[in-house]
């Protein structure tokens, strides 16, 4: 198009309007202003149809245009000169005057310049400026430049000028005009050029968005109002930068995803086609630019109102499909945005889940941690955006290896509890549904690591019961927190107040050593005590330096040492504890240091002692609570507990108070409030009130006298027909509390002795318990009446008569309510007789002889001592438990120890292998526990090495659990106190070798010295227990335990020293376990500088003229107990038989697979510790068999053999030996978890051969056996009954389960284990 040609007048001449003078050079610059303004006047009024007035001024029009007025250096005049120039080009439209296409470009490059003027809004000039903005607008002048072959440089400086003026001052009439002017410019030319596109995205680039805010709004709406047109060249760059990967095309490629953010934020429509290239770059093989794409579209996809994922599904499943890329900062974003989206989308939770499971087991310490931190935000905002499947990975992470993780797990849901929980912010629904939070929290107590534990204690004072409230309020939440809890997070919080108050002791006997004059042994006293309190501390190796700076301090500075003082004092308040801290931590403040991680380490160990919680003040409160309960004023049922279950609850836990607190029980009130739950009903409240008085009562008797008055007769009544705990406990009490308890338990005494009438069994428990414990405690004063009694009464009335005919329902074991009256009296008879022999603590009568036999005979007879068959099967497991457990305790008294015979120390070990599950599981616990105070000798420790033995995989797993921690006990108490070598025979677990070995030869199963099956059981029971004390070669022990082995062969055996068959066994077992040694270790041949000190009590003493090199293993036998082949049979009889229930399938077998793990045994208390991996549904499948188990059938023999033979042939091997025998691996990412959370009941079913007494194969083959024996012992081959599977164990008694770390080294041992084992057999 040709611009029009105006003509010029004729004699051309310029026409100015009326009143203004010819415009020259000539004149000022201010004549200058003011004949324009005149001009621009005229040219404001003149409208499009003053055809005479355009043709009149067209002259002016050209002569405006010059350079003189275009390049003049006057501010003012230029801007007269825009306006009129605007002006003219309204009037003159749509023909502008000027007709070169140079001198049009001139103008409009001018009239932008001009326009820079209305970046000042305060300037006089700014309406001018305004006008010429509006003009151009209005009138769309700059639409003539399309035509201009350069147009592109006058937009783009228009538009850059406009952009850099606006700011905010400018009302909303200059942002329109702005607007209008530069999309008209847009929708109406021929497109969008790469530089003009960039004039408006620098805008939104973050660093130009925080200079100018008004040119980014400016922006933002210009692009909404002209998406249909430019969205074409937006994506055209875009493709050019993301797909063509031509970064020159633009300055603003390096920002193209925040553009895409911004641009998205503005309007998606602008990024209809960008948004599949995303996609395309998603899968890019650079990790860097997909972690740039992950950024971009976690907040694309996050936007709190963008609904992006709903409608481009394929690019969300694309972007979900990063959370599991190869590249860690990936993944990493990927969590992190799952935080916003889960806040800010709760529909996309679904999906988020699953992909947040996964990412809960990353390898990556920091995801793991960052997911716990993503869920956790989500829940506090608010917990309907979490669902149970989020919380329960937050669960999981609680037992993470890393300390980290499991840190912000813990923590997290500590504060989701205060929130829901205890604030009741989001109602009670929401408060159900986290309800297991504060159990999860406490169960972690029973970690191995001091930081989990510390962390609990502080998370219990500071979340769960806040140490800040007002004493009513927080004993308030602690009563009903206390009410709520499960009977495993019950046991932990114990646990923590005992471990608390045991360190508060620990800082109590150091204060104490202080006061002492300085002397060596105090010194080395001061040091074992420092080094005690060092290991409650975390981080122990640095905690010893500053506990032993932080003794200086005290020694050095006697204020701080009285202040220490009344902290730790049982009188000591809560206030009081919190000002005595504040006061400690400030004397050891250096103000000049940034961190002290000395005031640091003696702040954890102040808070752990300080009774934040419990004072006189707060059990009074409790107390108060209590009452309310009782009297039904309370609000338990607001608080969700029955009003039953917070008075026994309440007095639980008073009763553990009472141990650790005693003190603060002291008032009348208190005692007053007891007295009233001793008359209750409920046996369990009455006998926790008696515990409670029993600990807490020593100065009832001078100082309440009218208390003591009342307490007496219910504490006669009680041992006299309460039941026999609390009958127990009034026993302790009287003695515990009262001067002239001779007097009192006399009172109790001769009426119970008088009344023992054996032909009413269920009269008789209550009494035996009552005279059982008053002979312990009170042994002088009725040694003599003890005597007649037992003699007469217990034994042969009570125990040497079999009155009653038990049920003949051929079950092993019932609950205590199935079992009968009468054997309930013998096995408190059984107790009654040892509690009497420990009062003693003397056999100069011989009745400890007497009763060892009389227990020795139980046993031999499977519990029937009179062998009439009368007893039923159940009740015979009770009575082989109680003998077992009453050698047991005997041996825990040196003076009865000393006559046990090895003949009835193997009977009572062999109790450990008793056909009845629940008679292993809970004799191995009292074994457990006996050992582990170091109340046993150490030959009981053997006893361990039978459970090599125990069908049930969860048993052998306990065992070997057992082992480690008593031998990790036993070398702790070593290191910790140095002892003569003499002393160290009865507590270095080396020495538990020659008492088993002697102990496996002495095995009623071992009969046949050359068999290889049971060379293999030998050989098994051998490592079992040497695999544990090999672990590390600590010392050369490897060296000492070859040694030992050797040492032994040149003995004989002391139980039958002159018979070649007996000694023939010994040395087979000692060559047995040299075999182990050698083929285990390469350290073993190396001299051992000690010589091992064998016990006489078990081989007789080396004989210069005997020396033994012979060899006893043949190589056939070598190489069987190298290779580990299959057994054709079972060494316990049908072991490996599958057992089915009827309408139920049978149970199989658990693969290698399923047992390999690397999760950390740091286990729940809920269950065994190395059955946390097993997956649900074994799980689900045991739990469920034992629903109906009241008779399982057992799979005929034939069937079991070929079952246990094509199990056999598959090659699975015993899986025991490994770290983790019982465990399976979890679904996903077990290599980051400690432990899972599965509860497992007991419940065992394979079959076993009863041990537990010396075999009676010859005798019954000589007199026949029943056809129910031979059917039983088919399995065995040896005439031995088979294990019976377990009964409904609910109503047996609960077993503590016992949590062991094992160590990594030795789980690398076992994994390096080539041999093919015996197949783990599936119990419960």
């Amino acid at each position: 198009m040709e611009f029009p040609q105006h003509q010029k007048p004729a004699d051309g001449k310029i026409t100015y309007p009326p009143g203004v003078k010819e415009i020259t050079d000539k004149i000022t610059n201010d004549e200058v202003v003011k004949r324009l303004k005149m001009v621009v006047k005229t040219f404001m009024d003149m409208d499009q149809d003053s055809e005479d007035e355009k043709q009149q001024y067209l002259a002016l029009a050209l002569h405006l245009a010059s350079d003189f007025f275009l390049r003049n250096p006057n501010k003012d005049v230029r801007l007269l000169v825009a306006c009129c120039l605007a002006d003219i080009f309204r009037i003159y439209a749509p023909e502008a005057p000027y007709t070169s296409h140079d001198k049009l470009k001139d103008i409009f490059l001018f009239i932008t310049r001009q326009l820079k003027g209305l970046e000042d809004t305060k300037s006089p000039q700014f309406n001018r400026y305004f006008y010429l903005l509006e003009n151009l607008a209005w009138v769309k002048s700059y639409n003539i430049c399309f035509e201009l072959e350069d147009c592109n440089e006058i937009f783009i400086q228009l538009f850059k000028t406009l952009f850099s003026v606006i700011n905010n001052s400018h009302n909303q009439k200059v942002q329109m005009h702005m607007l209008d002017l530069m999309s008209s410019i847009i929708m109406e030319g021929d497109g969008v050029t790469q530089e003009l596109l960039d004039t408006i995205l620098i805008n939104l680039i973050p660093a130009h968005k925080n200079l100018n805010k008004q040119a980014y709004d400016l922006a933002k709406v210009l692009l909404k109002r002209t998406v249909q047109t430019i969205e074409t060249c937006i994506a055209n760059f875009f493709n050019q930068v993301l797909v063509l990967g031509k970064s020159s095309v633009s300055d603003l490629s390096e920002h193209v995803f925040d553009l895409i953010q911004e641009l998205f934020a503005i309007d998606p429509l602008l990024l209809v086609s960008v948004m599949p290239q995303l996609e395309f770059k998603l899968k890019s093989n650079d990790g860097e630019e997909r972690l740039a794409v992950v950024r971009l579209l976690a907040k694309l996809f996050g936007a709190k109102d963008s609904e992006l994922a709903t409608q481009n599904r394929p690019l969300w499943q694309c972007f979900l499909g990063r959370f599991n890329d190869i590249h860690v900062p990936v993944r990493l974003e990927c969590v992190k945005f799952a935080s916003h989206c889960l806040m800010n989308h709760p529909d996309l939770a679904k999906d988020l889940t699953e992909f947040l499971k996964v990412r809960s087991h990353d390898p990556e310490e920091a995801i793991r941690h960052d997911v716990i931190v993503t869920i956790i935000n989500a829940g506090k905002k608010d917990l309907n955006l979490v669902n149970d499947q989020l919380l329960g990975f937050v669960r999981e992470r609680t037992l993470d290896k890393r300390w980290r993780v499991r840190k912000e797990a813990m923590m997290g849901l500590a504060q989701l509890f205060k929130k829901y929980c205890l604030h009741h912010e989001a109602g009670k629904e929401s408060a159900q549904k986290i309800s297991w939070i504060k159990d999860k929290l406490l169960h972690i107590y029973y970690q191995n690591s001091i930081d989990d534990k510390l962390l609990v204690e502080k998370i219990f004072a500071q979340f769960m019961v806040p140490h800040n409230l007002e004493t009513e309020e927080k004993m308030k939440c602690l009563y009903y927190l206390y009410a709520c809890l499960d009977l495993n997070a019950v046991k932990a919080l114990n646990e923590m107040w005992k471990c608390q108050n045991m360190l508060r002791g620990h800082v109590r006997e150091l204060l104490d050593l202080h006061k002492q004059p300085t002397s060596e042994a105090n010194s080395t006293a001061m040091f074992g005590k420092l080094m005690t309190i060092a290991k409650n501390l975390p981080d122990p190796g640095k905690a010893q330096d500053f506990v032993k700076k932080f003794n200086q301090v005290l020694g050095e500075d006697e204020k701080l040492r009285a202040q220490l003082e009344q902290l730790i004092s049982p009188t000591c308040s809560c206030k009081q504890a919190e000002v005595c801290v504040r006061e400690i931590s400030r004397k050891l403040t250096f103000p000049k240091q940034p961190t002290n991680p000395f005031l640091e380490m003696v702040k954890f160990l102040l808070e752990r002692i300080a009774p934040v919680h419990i004072d006189s003040e707060a059990i009074s409160a409790l107390v108060k609570l209590l009452n309310k309960s009782i009297e039904g004023t309370a609000d338990d049922e607001d608080e969700g507990v029955t009003p039953d279950v917070a008075i026994r609850s309440g007095l639980e836990l008073l009763k553990v108070l009472s141990f650790t607190h005693p003190t603060s029980f002291h008032s009348a009130e208190t005692y007053e409030s007891l007295l009233q739950c001793l008359k209750m009903e409920d046996d369990k409240v009455a006998e926790a009130a008696i515990q409670i008085f029993r600990n807490t009562g020593q100065k009832i008797e001078t100082e309440l006298p009218q208390i003591r008055s009342t307490l007496i007769p219910v504490l006669h009544q009680k041992a006299k027909r309460g039941t026999p705990h609390q009958a127990k406990q009034a026993v302790h009490c009287i003695h515990a509390i009262f001067h002239n308890k001779e007097v009192q338990l006399a009172q109790i005494f001769e009426p119970l002795s008088r009344s023992l009438n054996a032909d009413v069994p269920e009269q008789l428990i209550t009494p035996l318990v009552s005279l059982g414990h008053i002979s312990m405690l009170a042994p002088d004063q009725f040694a003599s009446p003890m005597k007649s009694i037992v003699a007469n009464f217990i034994v042969k009335d009570l125990l040497m008569n079999d009155r009653s005919i038990g049920n003949k329902n051929g079950k092993l074991w019932s609950s205590d309510e199935e079992v009968s009256p009468e054997v309930l009296a013998k096995v408190q008879a059984v107790k009654l007789l040892v509690r009497w022999l420990l009062g003693m603590k003397n056999n100069q009568s011989k009745s400890a002889n007497s009763t060892l036999r009389l227990l020795s005979a139980m046993l031999v007879s499977e519990g029937d001592l009179t062998e009439q068959k009368k007893i039923s099967k159940s009740d015979m497991s009770r009575l082989r438990l109680a003998a077992g457990s009453a050698i047991m305790k005997l041996a825990q008294e040196p003076c009865y120890h000393d006559i046990i015979t090895p003949e009835q120390y193997q009977l009572c070990g062999l109790v450990i292998n008793d056909e009845c599950y629940q008679v292993r599981q809970m004799f191995a616990l009292k074994l457990h526990l006996a050992l582990v105070k170091l109340m046993l000798p150490l030959e009981y420790l053997a006893v361990f090495a039978l459970c090599a033995k125990d069908p049930v995989k969860e048993r052998r797993a306990h065992a070997r659990q057992c082992l480690l921690k008593n031998i990790s006990v036993r070398r702790e108490y070593i290191k910790q106190n140095p002892m003569p070598h003499e002393k160290l025979l009865s507590l270095l677990p080396e020495y538990v070798v020659p008492y088993m070995i002697h102990l496996l030869a002495h095995d009623p199963d071992f009969t046949k010295p050359q068999d290889l099956e049971q060379l293999r059981d030998i050989k098994e029971c051998l490592w079992f227990m040497l695999e544990v004390l090999m672990t590390k070669n600590e010392n050369n022990s490897h060296a000492f335990l070859r040694k030992m082995v050797e040492n032994i062969k040149q003995t004989k055996d002391a139980q039958a020293p002159d018979d070649p068959k007996t000694n023939e066994k010994l040395y087979i077992v000692c060559d047995v376990a040299l075999f182990v040694i050698v083929n285990k270790s390469t350290a073993c041949h190396l001299d051992s500088p000690k010589d091992p000190v064998l016990p006489t009590k078990f081989f007789t003493p080396p004989d210069k003229d005997f020396k033994n090199d012979k060899d006893y293993l043949s190589s056939e036998a070598r190489t069987v107990l190298l290779t580990g082949k299959p057994k054709p049979t079972g060494v316990l009889g049908a072991v490996n038989k599958p057992l089915t229930v009827p309408g139920r399938r049978p149970y199989t077998k658990s693969t290698p697979s399923e047992t390999a793990s690397n999760i950390s045994t740091n286990s729940e208390p809920s269950s065994p510790a190395t059955n946390k991996g097993r997956d649900t549904g074994t799980e689900s499948s045991e739990m469920s068999a034992r629903e109906n188990e009241e008779n399982p059938v057992i799979v005929n023999a034939e069937v079991g053999m070929k079952a246990m033979n094509s199990e056999a042939g598959q090659g699975s091997g015993d899986q025991r030996g490994k770290k983790r025998g019982a465990t399976t691996t979890p679904a996903n990412g077990s290599e980051n978890s400690t432990a899972t959370d599965e509860k497992v009941a007991p419940a065992p079913l394979p079959n076993k051969p009863r041990r537990g007494r010396p075999p009676k194969s010859l005798a019954g083959a000589a007199s026949g056996v029943s056809g129910s024996e031979k059917e039983g012992g088919s399995g065995a081959g040896r005439g031995r009954k088979r294990a019976a599977p377990a009964q409904d164990a609910a109503g047996g008694p609960t077993v503590e389960p016992i949590t062991i770390k094992i160590p990594k080294q030795q789980k690398d041992t076992d994994s390096k284990r080539a041999a093919p084992q015996r197949q783990m057999d599936l119990q419960r």
